[in-house]
């Protein structure tokens, strides 16, 4: 693969399942040179065979979803420049009609059980900000008075005045008259922006505000008599400064929302909520926080049972077991089990639960699922392997996998895809280290790449990767492991580097990589590099302060000063003192940028303006140290980025990227 490829890369999103089975949905999204954007449509793909039909023809289509009785097809959609907004289409077929004129956009969505009702969850502004008073810009807004932890997020911005909140409205007929009249979209936006709530009346549907803006509300599902909304909040607004996310439920009536006691702290953060179709409970996922409240580091995610008539709370998951790689992909199938995907050993598995504990493995290696959904028994998922980044596939009754697309032929067509070799190496104390390596064609001995993945509490896997493939394509074998820190592995291997992070971390990818040295030939010893982003750039900083054999290092969007973290980043009010711990001494002993002194490797530093998440200030302070100590030395910026660049940036950024990395390589190793 070759970096103008990138606009090649299809990614498909968890389909939706027609209510008759015999037919799904799919949003195909893509990067587009062109529009410097993302764009994507919606297509129709048979279940019994045949041709996929496009159905709709916006500029960004996304996240369909078929009604309960199957009449209406909902999605998002955004205009260039613009926000997500609700649509509604003819299931069959027509022009969809828009519902909304959010002016920060809907986030999510979800129909009611008689397929009446859409609730949805929107950021409103704060009157005067966000474009939201006509002439006032960002730089003549009020000054924000903060007096929380939590107050911003990387990719969003400041959360406290625009918080996510819930609505719910009516779904008109769909023969009725347009509902925005001839002075269009811009004057909806602008109106509905006036006044910072509900729907402007401008022949929109009026959306009823359920809650008051004080916390924000996320993931919402109707219960099973549609009289509630579940979302997941973290509700007490004089708490802001926690991670437990609360299992909340909001009366459609109007009122006010009420916590569910689900009595374990085991399930302290709720990531999804969705009730049984009989009523008799609802499942969750959630993980432990520990005695401190913010300890998150490693823990598995877990799928549990809650009653509330008794009230109880039972855990189904086993230990081992982890559903942190795409909790919101939680649905209830007709027949009352939860489908959940859970990631282990490099693979991401979809698992069936029942409320008793009976569990269904449904699938297994080499997929990566990352999204499925359910109607009358026939089961459709989303899932990459080793050929590609996701096709949809369905579920058949011997338990088979059955392809339905071939989204991404254009692309194996382009750049056939380099399958990765599983392979397990050895670190230093005799630990194995699980990972895959990606030989490029040729006998070799190839220059080697060792790429390490952020998090940590992350995982390679053994499905397509673009990274992997461009540099493979290139010329380059790429070894990629998951080192102690990784997912996917239990929570003692999450939970190894606590405290002592750079130890035994770096012990693993190191012997990884000559593991690797050792058993395949076609690597050359004398050609190496390394590279990471995020956690990935925190170990490639410090390995190249510890070992000196790498001919050049690139170090992305990195963590590198634990103790300037703490106030710069959106998460750094906890994320190092879990980490690292907050004694000062302990602290520098895990720092990269208190040992940058012994670094000689050539390095690129990669980094986005807009990062909140690991603040560029990290790779400002940690490229003048390498300047100045006589490093060979690069600062590459993206401006208008974020800590997303390489997964969701603009594609000529992306491509850009690319470039530079492998320009940085070329010129070195």
């Amino acid at each position: 693969m070759l970096p103008e490829h990138v606009d090649l890369i299809r990614s498909l999103s968890a389909p939706t399942v027609h209510p008759a089975a015999d037919r799904c949905a799919v949003a195909v999204t893509r990067p587009d040179f062109r529009a410097d954007a993302t764009v994507g449509q919606l297509w129709e793909v048979p279940l019994g065979g045949g041709p996929a039909r496009l159905l709709t023809r916006g500029f960004r289509d996304t996240v369909p979803q078929y009604s309960p009785d199957g009449r209406i097809l909902a999605f998002l959609r955004a205009e260039p420049e613009g926000k997500p907004q609700l649509a509604v289409v003819d299931a069959r077929g027509g022009e969809p009609r828009i519902l909304t004129g959010a002016p920060l956009g809907v986030a999510q969505f979800t129909f009611s059980p008689d397929g009446s009702r859409i609730a949805y969850t929107a950021r409103v502004p704060e009157a005067g900000r966000y474009g939201s008073t006509e002439g006032v810009g960002a730089g003549s807004e009020d000054p924000r008075l903060i007096r929380d932890l939590n107050y911003r997020m990387n990719g969003v911005g400041y959360t406290g005045d625009q918080r996510l909140r819930l609505f719910v409205l009516d779904v008109p007929p769909l023969d009725a008259e347009p509902f925005v009249p001839a002075r269009g979209r811009a004057a909806a936006d602008e109106e509905h922006a006036s006044d910072g709530a509900g729907e402007p009346d401008l022949g929109l549907p009026q959306a009823r505000e359920l809650t008051d803006g004080s916390v924000d509300h996320a993931e919402p599902r109707f219960s099973a008599d549609g009289a509630w909304i579940y979302t997941v909040s973290r509700f007490d607004p004089a708490a802001l400064d926690t991670l437990e996310r609360r299992a909340v439920r909001t009366p459609v009536s109007g009122g006010e929302s009420e916590a569910l006691d689900l009595g374990t702290p085991d399930a302290a953060s709720v990531e999804a909520i969705a009730e049984a179709p009989d009523g008799s409970g609802v499942y969750l996922i959630a993980s432990s926080l520990g005695a401190s409240g913010t300890d998150f580091i490693g823990r598995a995610a877990h799928l549990f049972w809650h009653t509330p008539a008794n009230p109880t709370t039972v855990r189904l998951t086993a230990e081992g077991d982890d559903l942190g790689e795409a909790p919101d992909a939680l649905q209830v199938a007709d027949d009352g089990r939860a489908l959940v995907l859970d990631r282990t050993r490099g693979i991401v598995r979809l698992l069936a639960f029942t409320p008793d504990g009976r569990r269904e493995e449904l699938t297994g290696t080499p997929f990566v699922v990352t999204g499925v959904d359910e109607a009358a028994g026939t089961v459709v998922l989303a899932a990459a392997d080793a050929d590609g980044p996701g096709e949809l596939y369905r579920l058949t009754e011997g338990g088979a996998l059955d392809r339905l697309t071939d989204a991404n032929a254009p692309l194996r067509e382009a750049a056939v895809p380099l399958a990765p070799v599983e392979f397990t190496g050895r670190s230093a104390d005799g630990t194995d280290v699980h990972g895959w390596v990606v030989l490029p064609d040729g006998e070799g001995p190839h220059p080697t790449l060792l790429m390490i993945h952020g998090g940590p509490f992350a995982q390679y896997t053994g499905a397509w990767f673009d990274e992997a493939q461009v540099y493979a394509g290139a010329g380059y074998a790429v070894l990629m492991c998951n080192p102690r820190g990784a997912a996917g592995y239990g929570e003692a291997h999450a939970r190894a580097i606590r405290g002592c992070m750079g130890s035994v971390d770096l012990e693993d990818v190191l012997g990884f990589l000559d593991s690797a040295l050792a058993a395949f030939g076609e690597l050359d010893a004398d050609r190496l590099g390394i590279l990471g982003g995020s956690y990935g750039g925190y170990l490639t900083a410090w390995t190249i302060a510890h070992d000196h054999r790498f001919k050049a290092a690139i170090v992305e969007r990195g963590f590198l000063d634990p103790l300037s973290f703490i106030g710069s980043s959106d998460i750094g009010w906890f994320f190092p003192g879990e980490y690292t711990g907050w004694d000062p001494t302990a602290v520098e002993a895990q720092s990269p940028m208190a040992c940058v002194g012994d670094v000689r490797t050539p390095t690129l530093v990669v980094h986005s303006e807009e990062d909140w998440r690991c603040p560029i200030e990290q790779a400002q302070r940690y490229y003048t140290a390498l300047k100045l100590g006589g490093v060979d030395a690069e600062l590459l910026i993206f401006p208008g980025e974020n800590h997303e660049l390489s997964r969701s940036g603009t594609p000529h950024h992306r491509r850009a990227r690319f470039e530079h990395i492998l320009r940085w390589f070329g010129e070195h190793v």
